[in-house]
C-alpha cells in the first residue's frame, strides 16, 4: 500500500509517518520502482502501536526503546512496566502541582476582590490584580 492508504488505515497524517520513518519508530519504507514508499501490513500495526503508545504519554524516544526490544527478539513488558510506574509517578507530581496552583489562584482572587480596582488601576500598566506583589505573594504565586 502507498503512504495515503496507510494514513487512512491508521489515522496517522502521511507527514507524520515520513517522519517516523526519519527518527527511526518505523523502518524505512521499501520503494517501488516509481520511488514510491510502499507499505504492508506490519507498518500498520507498528503505526497503530506508536498510536496507543502516545495516547497514553510514552514518548517517541520511549517507544523506540520498546520497539527495539520487541526488535531483538527481547519481550519489552518488563521495560514498559518500569516506564509506566515512572509515567504514573510524574503524572502524580504534575497534579498535586496543579492542585497546588489552583489553591493560589483561589487565594488570589479571594485578595483582589477585596482590593478597589479603582485605586490600583491607575497604576497599573496591565492589571493590577497580576502587577501588585503585595496580591501576588498573598497568593504564594511568588513561589511557582
Amino acid at each position: 500500500m502507498l503512504i495515503g492508504e496507510l494514513a487512512r488505515r491508521t489515522g496517522v497524517n502521511p507527514k507524520t509517518i515520513r517522519y517516523y520513518e526519519e527518527v527511526g519508530v518505523l523502518p524505512p519504507a521499501r520503494r517501488a520502482p516509481s520511488r514510491y514508499r510502499q507499505y504492508g501490513d506490519e507498518d500498520v500495526e507498528r503505526l497503530e502501536f506508536i498510536r496507543n503508545a502516545k495516547a497514553l504519554g510514552v514518548t517517541l524516544e520511549e517507544i523506540k526503546e520498546v520497539l527495539a526490544f520487541r526488535d531483538r527478539g527481547v519481550a519489552p513488558c518488563p521495560y514498559v512496566l518500569r516506564l509506566l510506574d515512572a509515567k504514573v509517578k510524574e503524572i502524580q507530581g504534575r497534579i498535586r502541582g496543579l492542585r497546588m496552583l489552583a489553591r493560589d489562584l483561589r487565594r488570589l482572587q479571594r485578595a483582589a476582590a477585596k482590593v478597589p480596582a479603582k485605586e490600583l488601576a491607575a497604576r497599573a500598566r496591565f492589571c493590577h490584580i497580576l502587577e501588585n506583589r503585595r496580591l501576588v505573594a498573598t497568593a504564594g504565586a511568588s513561589r511557582h
